[in-house]
């Protein structure tokens, strides 16, 4: 009962909601999306409970995503202690208990009195993700309420995945993972930069990618991903990015622009797997021809620090010191000074993964969280070399009972198109 019940497409949807998967190996995998989505939300509520909040307004689009299972153009109010109720304003097509159309947000007071829900000493808001205007006017509904910034509950809920959404992410990866194998096949000599990643991004497509790629927070914007080649690699951005590039357009100021591929260059393409929501992220190195012997040298640090990292990872390790694994292995081999970029570095080496590309935890400087069984993150150790461009990996991982598992599964060498 505690998901609200959509009846809006006739005798498809009865008392369950049933969500086709997908099809593998000619099957089709049916899964009861209701017992996903509530436990998704009782793990903020529990979250809640623990800072003594009565209720939270859910109206940011990642998140309904993660609480109802769609995107909508509305609210979810997730009280602690009876089922969530669904106010939306679009789609018109969604009715049935625990729904509710409406035109304004204030409708949701009354409606939440006619429903016998009482009111919230503690209410959480997104506060973090809300524009300040749209932040402002749901909390005058709550008068009586202390309205609280629920953002770093939610992003703490999402930090660790369930079954459901590993296997999502195991989908993606395969998915991804049969894309960049077929990158040798659409090069040929001459190409850009911006040429070669029009025919990335179209094998991404064709393969189901959906295209959008999600952030949290304005530290970053970019389309699907970046091909990175040569000196452009080093190129500074204002984006909290492994590598930079000066982009196409100060518009946009990332990623690829307008390198034409020539001999002895590097080319890194990091394109972005959301097969199913999920932020999925791979990097793989390419070149044109063969490379000077230093770049695959340093490609092979960059193995080597993911390998270290990977038989570190288990619940319970801290992130710093996985971070500091990292440096002392490149600082050792002599790459210090390029390695996460050359005038500007990065300091970190992997990121949570999820509806976002930019989730908890961080493997950086300081972070003294303790990994989770469950929690998904980028690893991504690379270095630039003036005159040639980027080398190194980027894989995505799930914490296991006892360790880490590599998700995106594909060729790691240094490929010569």
């Amino acid at each position: 009962r505690d998901q609200p019940r959509s009846r809006g497409l006739g005798d498809v949807y009865k008392r369950q909601v049933i969500f086709v998967l997908s099809i593998l190996n000619n099957q089709i995998i049916l899964l009861m999306l209701q017992p996903e989505l509530k436990f998704r939300r009782d793990k903020i509520r529990y979250l809640m409970a623990q800072q003594g909040i009565d209720a939270a307004l859910i109206a940011c689009n990642v998140n309904l995503l993660y609480t109802y299972g769609e995107i909508v153009n509305g609210y979810l109010f997730l009280p602690l202690h009876s089922p969530a109720l669904l106010f939306v304003k679009r789609p018109n097509n969604i009715v049935g208990e625990f729904v509710f159309p409406i035109r304004k947000p204030e409708q949701m007071v009354d409606l939440l009195k006619e429903n016998g829900i009482p009111v919230a000493s503690k209410i959480m808001l997104e506060g973090g993700e809300l524009p300040y205007a749209d932040y402002m006017r749901l909390a005058s509904l709550f008068p009586g309420s202390e309205v609280v910034d629920g953002t770093a509950i939610i992003r703490e809920a999402r930090s660790v995945k369930t079954p459901l959404e590993i296997e999502l992410f195991r989908r993606s990866a395969a998915l991804h993972a049969r894309a960049y194998s077929k990158i040798p096949d659409v090069y040929h000599p001459g190409m850009t930069d911006r040429e070669l990643s029009v025919e990335v991004e179209r094998l991404m497509r064709l393969e189901g990618c959906l295209g959008i790629f999600r952030v949290f927070g304005q530290s970053m914007e970019i389309f699907m991903g970046s091909v990175l080649a040569g000196d452009n690699a080093a190129t500074p951005s204002p984006y909290d990015f492994a590598l930079g590039g000066k982009g196409l357009d100060p518009s946009l100021p990332g990623g690829m622009n307008g390198t034409l591929l020539k001999e002895g260059y590097s080319v890194m393409v990091d394109i972005g797997g959301n097969f199913y929501g999920y932020m999925c992220d791979m990097s793989r190195v390419f070149s044109i021809g063969k490379l000077n012997d230093e770049a695959y040298a340093a490609h092979q640090v960059c193995l080597e620090v993911q390998d270290k990292v990977a038989s570190m990872t288990a619940p319970g390790v801290v992130c710093e010191d996985l971070y500091n694994a990292a440096i002392e292995i490149v600082t050792k081999a002599g790459f210090a000074d390029r390695f996460m970029g050359v005038s500007q570095q990065a300091r970190f080496i992997g990121h949570g993964i999820g509806l976002e590309i930019n989730e908890a935890p961080v493997l950086a400087p300081r972070i003294r969280r303790e990994l989770e069984e469950g929690m998904v993150f980028a690893l991504e150790p690379k270095i630039v070399l003036p005159g040639v461009g980027p080398v190194g990996i980027e894989n995505s991982w799930v914490v296991t009972e006892n360790g880490v598992g590599k998700l995106t599964i594909c060729n790691e060498e240094i490929i010569e198109l």
